[in-house]
């Protein structure tokens, strides 16, 4: 459950996040040496490194949240 929405609120992060970068390519173009306003390669290695930390930072919680009893979850609240 705790990677699902992590994972979600991340495909929520890129799928607001794509459309702004190729809006803003002029902007982008000016300020990093070397990239074109659309380059793929960076867009895509952007995207894949959010994936790969947002996932390697639940990992935690989510391994700690499947360690629990439920049924002491239950009974603390």
């Amino acid at each position: 459950m705790i990677l699902r929405e992590t994972l979600l609120l991340v495909a929520i992060g890129i799928a607001v996040g794509l459309p702004l970068i190729w809006l803003a390519g002029h902007y982008v173009e000016s300020q990093l040496f070397g990239v074109m306003s659309r380059d793929a390669l960076a867009v895509s290695s952007a995207v894949l490194i959010l994936g790969v930390v947002a996932t390697a930072a639940a990992m935690g919680p989510a391994f700690r949240a499947s360690r629990v009893n439920p049924i002491d979850a239950l009974r603390s609240q």
